[in-house]
Order: C-alpha cells, then structure tokens, then sequence
C-alpha cells in the first residue's frame, strides 16, 4: 500500500461552468459502482467562506474559488483517467496536452488556506447613515475602508466643517 499512496496526488479537472457539484456527485457514484475507492480516493471543490454585508444584514456565504474545476485525488492509471474523462459535465484534465499534471502539495495547501473574507455593500465615496454612537442618525461619505480591521472612515459635516469618525462595519449602513 506504501507504493500505491505515493502514487496517489491532486488532480485538477475541468468541467462545464456550473457543473461542479453535478460532476462530484456523478463521479463518487461512478468510483462507488466500479469499486475504485482505493484509487480514487477523494473529489473536492474548493470554496472559501465570505461574510457579506448588505444592507446593514451580515451573512456568511460560500464561493468557489476555482469556477469551472474541481480537485481529485487520485492514483493515475488508464482506468481512472476513462473513469474521470468520461464523466458527465468533465471536459478534461488540466495539464500539457493529453497528459495530466499533478498538483504539488504546496499549490494544493495554498487553495486552502485562505482566512474568512468580508464583502461590503459600500464603497469609498458612498453616502452612508450612521446607526449607533455620539454621530447616530448623522449621514456622512465613505473616505476610506479597513478590511484588515474591519473599519470605515465617515467624513461627517458638522457644525460647518468637516469631521472625520471610524465606525465598524454594522454601524453604518449605505443611503439610497
């Protein structure tokens, strides 16, 4: 067994757009039906958890990273390369020509390791109301946004100049 799991690695495989889930079901079915689960050992598509914030609702939603492919583990033979191709919704393997290419393990770990990212409605420029603190019910423009620490600058007018707060993402929410 020593021999047949350093032969199994990462390969990536492209489907039709919006298909993915479609293929990984299909091809676990076909693995599963064909007894090939010692050479095809694990489908994945990759995603990352995002938080989007819109209309003052946070929510945590998913997005793949890789549209259009999906990963297999797998030990390559001509057995599981006709397995694989001839999945429905798989148009091939990536790689030169009709060979596949491997992923390495590095390239493999850099897809997964990805921290939670956050997607604003706002952006610099936006009129915003403010909904909480000192300036509540106050209306300002987006000067500048802080994803790293999850902050916004609000240019706020106030008694004939102009003041400068930072507020956390729910403390705001955009003016249609």
């Amino acid at each position: 067994m020593a021999e047949t799991s350093d032969k199994i690695k990462w390969y990536v495989v492209h489907t039709y757009s919006g298909y993915e889930n479609k293929v990984k079901v299909n091809l676990e079915k076909s693995v599963e039906n064909n007894g090939l689960q010692d050479k095809i050992v694990e489908v994945c598509i990759p995603v990352e958890e995002a938080i989007e914030i819109k209309n003052n609702k946070r929510r945590t939603v998913q997005h793949k990273l890789l549209p259009g492919y999906v990963l297999v583990k797998m030990e390559m033979t001509d057995e599981t390369w006709y397995i694989v191709r001839n999945t429905r919704g798989v148009t091939g393997f990536v790689g030169a020509g009709n060979k596949a290419t491997p992923l390495s393990e590095t390239d493999f770990a850099s897809l997964f390791d990805t921290e939670p990212k956050t997607r604003l409605d706002i952006q610099v420029g936006d009129e915003v109301r403010i909904l909480a603190g000192l300036f509540e019910n106050f209306t300002g423009r987006v000067t500048e946004i802080d994803l790293a620490n999850q902050k916004i600058k609000v240019t706020v007018p106030m008694l004939k100049r102009e003041t400068d707060v930072e507020l956390a993402y729910d403390e705001v929410v955009r003016e249609e």
